[in-house]
């Protein structure tokens, strides 16, 4: 897909949800959010064991407010207010998540099903917040492709 193709799908507010990572990686994804006003944030997982390592990395890098709780009703909170970081939009970047999900799998799709409610908040008031998750494709099989 193209950095315009992305662009177009990302405003689409109606689809914003959580993805597996298109096969074409994020560039294209991370410039179409910025071309849009979108606040990316990429989320390191590689060295996540279990659920607080998972919720200590998106919390860091969300730059979640010092008194984040490390539960899924603070992640949830978070998620769905980012006042400190206000944009048109949001995409978060689930990076190396393969060993979080072999680890912690429950957690890793509490998590998911956490940010995928955030989603649904977010179009309620007609912004667009997504969520991608680079994994090896078969890894959840709920999780969608966005192309």
């Amino acid at each position: 897909m193209t950095d315009t193709s992305y662009a177009a799908l990302l405003a689409r507010v109606e689809h914003a949800s959580v993805y597996h990572m298109p096969g074409d990686g994020e560039a294209g994804l991370v410039a179409a959010a910025e071309q849009n006003g979108f606040a990316v944030f990429r989320v390191d997982l590689s060295g996540a064991r279990d659920k607080h390592e998972l919720l200590q990395a998106i919390g860091k890098a969300m730059a979640f407010p010092e008194g984040f709780g490390f539960n899924w009703d603070a992640l949830m909170d978070c998620l769905a207010d980012l006042g400190w970081r206000p944009a048109e939009g949001y995409v978060v970047i689930l990076e190396h998540c393969d060993g979080i999900h072999g680890r912690a799998e429950a957690d890793f799709v509490q998590a998911l099903q956490v940010f995928e409610a955030a989603a649904n908040e977010w179009r309620e008031q007609g912004i667009p917040f997504w969520c991608f998750v680079d994994m090896m494709a078969d890894g959840i099989n709920w999780l969608s492709d966005i192309a």
